[in-house]
């Protein structure tokens, strides 16, 4: 038996990084899953390790409604229903506000925090007709703190932890319940581009309690708890995992 046999779930930014992660693990605990992504040739190849009962890869330009539609389309065509939604689409861009283009900052929040509340909007109609569900919205540490040269990000991640809060008051009626995770730092392509563009992963590791980065797998194990009935009591709440980071004074 797995922890999300019966459910159907909608996974963000599946091609990589966390959201393969996400794929790989609900599909391991009995969902079945349709995840999107605009990079394509890496979502096919991630769709094309798994057996294609169990799981379909879909374009999804998460800031386009017209992509959302056809998602969720998909979803209940494949598998019949709707129950779980997983944003977890994300960009990242380093820069001071001084030097970072509008350009760019509306960019992270066109995809960061508008991504997220289409996508929560899209899945309401097919979860009331389910019965309820679990959205789970990957916010961020930067959704608790600042940074220099997050401005955009951090901006993104406090909107996603308030749109939780919101969600969560308007849709506990209809047993959908909205929760958002806060990870820290993750082993990713995008955390180690960053690393390696000379950011100071090793002052930041150096702060933590648990001092290391976690392995994408460690957040898929808290989404999918979310997912589950195991958490069936939890709404509008704040799930962190990361490392200990926000425990006290120190990064």
């Amino acid at each position: 038996m797995g922890r999300l046999d019966g459910r159907v779930a909608l996974i963000t930014g599946g091609a990589r990084g966390m959201g393969k992660a996400h794929v790989r693990h609900f599909v391991a605990e009995g969902a079945r899953v349709v995840f999107g992504d605009v990079l394509d040739d890496q979502g096919a190849h991630v769709a094309g390790k798994l057996d294609h009962d169990r799981a379909r890869y879909t374009h999804l330009d998460v800031t386009s409604e017209a992509d959302w539609t056809a998602a969720v389309a998909l979803a209940e065509e494949a598998f019949g229903r709707l129950d779980v939604l997983v944003n977890n689409a994300g960009i990242l861009v380093f820069a001071p506000i001084e030097e970072m283009p509008r350009a760019d900052f509306e960019r992270v929040l066109a995809v960061n925090a508008t991504g997220c509340w289409l996508g929560m909007k899209a899945v309401i109609e097919p979860m009331k007709q389910a019965g309820g569900g679990s959205i789970v919205n990957v916010s961020s540490t930067e959704g608790f703190t600042g940074a220099a040269g997050l401005s955009a990000y951090s901006a993104s991640k406090f909107a996603v932890r308030g749109m939780t809060k919101a969600a969560a008051q308007e849709l506990g009626r209809h047993g959908i319940r909205v929760n958002s995770v806060h990870p820290g730092g993750v082993l990713t392509r995008m955390v180690i581009d960053q690393a390696t563009a000379g950011h100071d992963g090793d002052r930041y590791l150096a702060n933590l309690p648990l001092a290391r980065f976690a392995a994408p797998a460690e957040i898929s194990r808290l989404v999918a708890f979310l997912a589950s009935d195991e958490s069936s009591y939890s709404t509008g709440s704040e799930f962190t995992a990361d490392g200990g980071l926000l425990s006290g004074p120190g990064y």
